[in-house]
């Protein structure tokens, strides 16, 4: 006679899908590498329910600022090429850098990595690139959640998502609202294509594969290296300048380009008109326009196309900051200037 009984064989959560023992030896690994981003403010790292951040007694009035994002479909490209250990680069950029924006310093950073089976080696080169991505922009690695999902992701794959906390003094928040014409735009080169646009990145691998083949380079790099290159960390950087001049506005180029990300930081009733040429456009970029055959205002629409952050600033104080940012390490190209708007697009690349 069959039993409608449960079987009496027990079960254990690894049976199930999840390996604690796993989850356990990636927070080891992580450890050491969260240690090398503490900074003044932390107050408890890794390993508790809650991370615990003081902010820094030196701000007076403190506004918090914050940041959150992913890394998008960039993933797919680095699960099918095996190229794990710069997405988290990105993943702390995309976040630190709009926290920038205000005028903010990014405090410390938060991380969320959720996968169907735990691979420690993939998920420690990620947390790797998390950790390197918080110290280059000087704020601390103080927590995050590793969540090992069977069944939700396919083999092999993850996803990322990550959130920024900075801080700034209320006086010094910088809205965009005392942007006026005659204002120069100052823009500073990414590294390629960051974290944005990578739907027609993919598109575009697939029909250059399906006509005869990749480039072997392009702008010196390995193909592939070229494409996955990290988004740029601009944090430490401008923040100096933001020190020593006037600087107005700051406008993180990410998703909608140029063309869409400068209007969020003008008032209304001004324009930016950019100078075509002005910046020189990269192999990389070239080539993504060539092989998707799209127009310059698609080009400006989709992807940062060789600028990654964009500075607003007085006239007079354009060529000190330009100067002083150059002397820190970024390259930066006057791009165009402000002025009324009247019937024009808030953009206007010409």
């Amino acid at each position: 006679m069959s039993s409608s009984a449960p079987s009496s064989t027990p079960i254990s959560y690894k049976d199930a899908g999840v390996d604690i023992d796993a989850g356990d030896a990636l927070v080891e690994r992580i450890k050491p590498l969260a240690k090398k981003t503490m900074r003044e403010g932390v107050m408890a790292g890794i390993g508790g329910f809650g991370a615990l951040f003081e902010v820094p007694k030196r701000y007076q009035e403190p506004v918090l600022v914050s940041g959150t994002d992913g890394v998008g479909t960039k993933l797919k490209l680095a699960f099918e090429w095996n190229m794990h250990d710069t997405v988290g680069i990105d993943l702390v950029a995309m976040s630190v850098n709009d926290v920038l924006v205000q005028g903010a310093e990014p405090l410390f950073f938060l991380d969320y990595f959720a996968c169907g089976k735990l691979d420690v080696d993939t998920a420690a080169a990620v947390v790797g690139g998390i950790a390197r991505g918080c110290e280059l922009s000087g704020c601390a690695l103080i927590g995050g959640e590793t969540a090992e999902m069977p069944g939700m992701y396919p083999a092999g794959e993850y996803d990322l998502a990550g959130f920024a906390v900075g801080a700034v003094e209320k006086s010094k928040i910088l809205t965009g609202q005392n942007v006026a014409a005659g204002d120069v735009v100052l823009g500073l080169a990414s590294a390629g294509v960051h974290s944005n646009g990578f739907s027609l990145v993919r598109k575009c691998i697939e029909r250059a594969e399906s006509q005869g083949g990749l480039p072997e380079t392009l702008d010196g790099k390995p193909f592939k290296q070229a494409i996955m290159e990290p988004t740029r960390l601009y944090v430490k950087n401008v923040l100096a300048a933001l020190a020593q001049h006037p600087i107005k506005a700051l406008a993180h180029i990410t998703g909608g380009g140029l063309l869409e990300n400068i209007p969020r930081v003008l008032p209304e009733g001004l324009a930016a008109h950019l100078d075509a040429g002005s910046w020189p456009q990269t192999e990389l970029f070239a080539w993504l326009q060539k092989t998707a055959g799209i127009d310059a205002v698609e080009m400006n629409r989709t992807f940062n196309n060789g600028i990654g952050m964009v500075v607003v600033v007085p006239a007079e104080a354009a060529q000190a900051t330009a100067a002083t940012l150059q002397q820190l390490g970024e390259t930066v190209y006057t791009i165009g200037r402000i002025a009324e708007r009247g019937a024009g697009q808030p953009v206007e690349v010409r």
